[in-house]
């Protein structure tokens, strides 16, 4: 199968990467905007993924990196949602108008299946119950949010009048190797590291935000079955199921690495939905139970690579 991941060599991308180059019967070809971000997948000498370094604008040669291609990852953001706000009609724009021409290409290059990443982080927004199904209302209070609905749309837009074929996934909150851990995504990640290094340990709120937390390598699994699977929905949530508050996170890390904790709070910020969690009952019941890892076997895991990447 000929496989492309556009904006492939960021945390999920690499994950992705790696199981998906255990088929030999795969040819990989990873895209993103510099070469020297490909250097951490470039040292695992895979024999069937290659990089193409291009800038995924919305006037990229998009038919040029599809052409041949038969399974499309698009991993495509220029925002995160703490910082979406600030900019909004310029971060709609760019990628709004960038998936509509990489779906253009898509028919015009004959893509058999596009896989989008959406979020299930964002685009609920807070005024739904928890857990969240795929047919909760989406009213995002974040412009990234709202980005990733439109893109969706797209999608069904171009599935309707072009019979292109696509899955979505609105992912919950993934952590573990290869994840950036001093970036502005993925608490977990990041606590884990400053409890290791004994840094503080900054918290907006008073740590009662509550996130769906799911391990890299169950999420990966997860969304090779919905790829492959051949059930008729087109849209899945996929996370653990069941919410984690930031305090039990931090208690969790601090019991787990055996580590007093240097935490300070500041204030809530106006992005934050105080509850998320999802449903994962169509993706279960599409393809069995996901069983993730408990997060207290997730935090020794992405802890143990820390540790070993790092030398901490």
């Amino acid at each position: 199968m000929n496989i492309v991941l556009l904006g492939g060599a960021g945390f999920i991308g690499t994950n992705l990467l790696i199981a998906l180059a255990e088929d030999q019967d795969n040819a990989i070809t990873v895209v993103d905007r510099d070469r020297s971000f490909f250097s951490h997948v470039d040292a695992m000498r895979l024999p069937n993924v290659s990089f193409v370094a291009s800038d995924l604008t919305a006037d990229a040669d998009y038919d040029g990196l599809l052409r041949g291609q038969e399974i499309v990852y698009h991993l495509v953001s220029t925002t995160v949602p703490t910082t979406s706000n600030q900019h909004i009609a310029q971060e709609l724009a760019v990628n709004a108008v960038l998936s509509a021409n990489l779906f253009e290409a898509c028919v015009r290059q004959k893509v058999k299946k596009v896989v989008y990443f959406s979020s299930g982080g964002t685009v609920y927004g807070k005024e739904a119950a928890c857990p969240l199904d795929e047919r909760t209302p989406t009213n995002p209070i974040t412009a990234y949010g709202v980005q990733k609905i439109t893109i969706e749309k797209l999608l069904y837009l171009y599935n309707y009048m072009h019979g292109l074929d696509y899955r979505i996934v609105r992912l919950a909150n993934p952590y573990g190797p290869y994840q950036r851990p001093n970036g502005v995504l993925g608490a977990v990640t990041t606590f884990t590291y400053k409890a290791l290094k004994g840094e503080e340990i900054q918290v907006y709120g008073d740590g009662s935000v509550v996130r769906d937390y799911i391990y890299i390598d169950d999420a990966v699994r997860g969304v090779l079955n919905i790829v492959n699977g051949s059930d008729s929905h087109r849209t899945f949530n996929l996370g653990c199921g069941y919410g984690t508050s930031i305090k039990q996170v931090l208690e969790t890390i601090g019991r787990v690495l055996d580590i007093e904790l240097k935490v300070r709070y500041t204030e809530a910020r106006k992005v934050d939905v105080p509850v998320n969690y999802l449903d994962i009952k169509r993706y279960e019941a599409a393809y069995g139970g996901l069983k993730p890892l408990s997060l207290e076997e997730g935090i020794q895991k992405t802890a143990a690579f820390m540790k070993e990447q790092y030398a901490l």
